[in-house]
């Protein structure tokens, strides 16, 4: 089992760095569209002459954009051919410097590129982004042998393509500490499902300790006894054969009681799903109004467990003995939240509380002294408040931390 976790595991991680230069390289994309198309708009609106170009600039970025979006999006793990995408992007990176002429959105392009590569090779696109910056670096050249412009905007001409690879750097840093996160966020589940397995395991071998167990060594201790009393003292015999019978059908009881409460409460469900599904189930049964009231978001495992079978064994008991019409479930947090509250309200005909559990356990009312002894297993309270006539109110109170395993 644990080698099937670890693979899990593994392939999880595996899973981790082709999704995040998905997500990354799609919010590249998107950036560099709307920068590219604001700056060819710009570009349009001041132009004197000849604007199909930009016209055309704009169409293909949204077009191109739309396109690449939609790929990393269907098939995310296109990122693992790194190779072609940045060979199509270098296509593309050409057709805008044609028809930008080498003006902003070229630069804006040429930037959204380099981050690209950053997000799909890390610094080992190095080569990509050096000679992107040298070919930036020839059209300022070219621009600043045609227009001679004032030297505050060639010195921000030719900033332009060292830019870009800081972007692509950016990007490569970014991609980087974000699959690292990723990555402990998976380990961090993974550490979390096996801890959870392994309370679910000490659960389920207290719970046979406690009750199969302990019926079939008295079991085996009759039958041990038996075949030398079957000649000698048949009437012991006829006794330690109706044990073992009792005993039989006590460990079936024990057995069913154990894999009800084991579907009764699912880790892998919301909490408040699981009291729901249990208060419908009762009142589907029974006819009686139930609902469920749950405030705490989720819990230990083995506090929930242990509050799922209190509430259970409360409802049972409503059912057995309170003849009630309408009954609440209701689990909050304290006021500091440093412990959780289960409350198992009926309007039914209520009893008179003994001052000892005990004496509920001598008249054959085991149920409330159950309740008890599965509060105590994570140090939790109990406290039922019944007056005849009044109905019942099931009190169990149970720390958040420091809870019994």
């Amino acid at each position: 089992m644990t080698e099937i976790a670890e693979g899990r595991t593994a392939t999880a991680e595996g899973r981790v760095e082709p999704v995040v230069a998905a997500a990354l390289g799609r919010a590249v994309l998107l950036g560099r569209a709307l920068i590219t198309c604001a700056t060819a708009a710009a570009g349009l609106a001041i132009a004197d002459d000849h604007p199909y170009p930009l016209v055309i600039l704009i169409v293909l970025s949204i077009v191109t954009s739309v396109a690449q979006i939609a790929v990393l999006t269907r098939w995310p793990r296109v990122v693992g051919h790194p190779v072609a995408i940045l060979a199509a992007e270098a296509v593309l990176l050409v057709a805008v410097l044609a028809l930008s002429r080498g003006g902003v959105p070229y630069f804006v392009h040429a930037g959204g590129s380099a981050a690209l590569a950053g997000v799909l090779l890390g610094f080992a696109a190095t080569p990509l982004w050096l000679a992107q910056c040298t070919q930036g670096l020839a059209v300022c050249v070219t621009i600043l042998r045609r227009t001679d412009p004032e030297a505050a905007v060639a010195v921000y001409l030719i900033a332009a393509p060292v830019a870009g690879v800081l972007a692509g750097v950016v990007a490569a840093l970014a991609t980087r500490a974000l699959v690292r996160q990723m990555r402990l966020n998976v380990q961090r589940v993974a550490i979390a499902q096996r801890d959870a397995a392994a309370l679910e395991r000490a659960r389920l071998a207290r719970e046979l300790h406690d009750s199969v167990a302990k019926t079939l060594r008295g079991m085996s201790l009759a039958a041990v006894a038996l075949p030398g009393s079957v000649r000698r003292q048949p009437a012991l015999a006829e006794q330690l054969a109706g044990a073992i019978s009792e005993g039989a059908a006590a460990a079936s009881l024990q057995a069913r009681e154990l894999l009800e409460g084991l579907r009764l409460d699912s880790p892998d469900e919301a909490l408040d799903v699981v009291l729901d599904r249990l208060c419908g189930r009762f009142s589907a049964r029974t006819g009686i109004d139930t609902h469920a009231e749950v405030h705490v978001a989720e819990l230990p495992v083995p506090v929930r467990y242990e509050l799922t079978r209190i509430a259970h064994e409360a409802l049972t008991n409503i059912e057995r003995h309170a003849h009630a019409t309408r009954v609440t479930v209701t689990l909050a947090l304290t006021r500091r939240g440093r412990a959780v509250t289960l409350t198992v309200r009926d309007d039914g005909t209520g009893f008179t509380m003994p001052d000892d559990l005990l004496t509920l356990q001598d008249e054959g009312h085991h149920g409330i002294v159950g309740m008890a002894e599965r509060a105590r297993t994570i140090d939790g309270t109990i406290e039922v408040v019944t007056r005849p006539g009044r109905g019942t109110s099931v009190h169990v109170q149970a720390p958040l931390q420091g809870s019994a395993p």
